[in-house]
């Protein structure tokens, strides 16, 4: 069931697998321009029900961090991450919530306009989905198509897909089939991706060829995180009047910390092709 509106809470909807909440995406949140307001899910549990995604809204030079969400710092001159800019001009832009195409407990497709200083640059179809893996594990299924409706080309830079995580006292492991620690993943292209405390694993895999070319941003000091990067700052992505750039990330969440064989061997479900150890 959907949580209702209160005054207290944006709207929401609440994600189950197998009608247990695993979490909650704010489709109309309730943030300062500053922070380019977005749509974000938080919080993500486990199926033992710890929470794998961290909101935090102030304090930090980086964009903000909210939960998993689509932050890119610069899309044809604006802000669409938060934070200090690191563009030329001082605009944010904002995502915002036009309506659902389908919504079910389980998922929903959302179509959002993505816009800065009154003007429309892209609009994007989102789908999100709860797909069931092996017992003790789910995943996140985030598929993201932009639409360049301006008329004229978009260039965009940094940022994408990112997934903020919890702090804890001892940081998370990170590593992939290439390589372990953020020296060996950070900035790499790779099939998958795996963050994994003491309780918790995320293990994270571009399903399609385009994502899987993408480097991966990593952060596991004080504010952890893994994203997929929709272009990187120094090679802009640019998108053709009415082209669309997709991109989709399915992002297993598992209890228990779990060994690299077995984060490959998950991994291997979650995109169209195999993992390798």
């Amino acid at each position: 069931m959907n949580a209702p509106f209160t005054p207290n809470r944006p709207p929401c909807t609440v994600l189950r697998h197998e009608n247990r909440p695993v979490g909650t995406y704010i489709h109309r949140p309730q943030l300062a321009g500053t922070l380019a307001p977005r749509p974000y899910l938080h919080p993500v549990r486990t199926l033992g029900g710890i929470t794998v995604t961290d909101l935090r809204t102030g304090g930090h030079p980086a964009a903000a961090q909210l939960g998993v969400s689509m932050a890119v710092p610069d899309v044809a001159g604006r802000n669409f991450g938060g934070g200090p800019s690191p563009v030329t001009t001082s605009t944010y832009g904002s995502q915002r919530h036009l309506g659902w195409l389908l919504r079910d407990p389980d998922g929903f497709v959302e179509e959002l306009s993505w816009g800065a200083g009154g003007r429309q640059l892209l609009l994007e179809r989102r789908t999100v989905a709860v797909r069931p893996l092996s017992a003790g594990c789910w995943a996140l299924d985030f598929t993201t198509a932009l639409t360049n409706v301006t008329g004229q080309d978009v260039s965009g830079a940094g940022g994408g897909f990112f997934w903020s995580a919890p702090r804890r006292p001892q940081p998370p492991r990170v590593f992939s089939a290439g390589g372990e620690g953020e020296a060996a993943v950070h900035g790499r292209a790779a099939d998958w991706v795996a963050l994994a405390a003491e309780d918790w694993t995320l293990v994270f895999a571009g399903a399609t060829g385009e994502t899987r070319s993408a480097p991966w941003y990593v952060r596991t000091g004080d504010q952890p995180g893994v994203g997929s990067v929709l272009a990187a700052s120094d090679r802009p992505l640019t998108i053709a009047p009415a082209d669309t750039v997709t991109r989709r990330i399915v992002t297993a969440i598992a209890d228990g910390c779990l060994a690299r064989d077995e984060a490959a061997r998950i991994a291997g479900q979650l995109s169209d092709k195999g993992a390798a150890v």
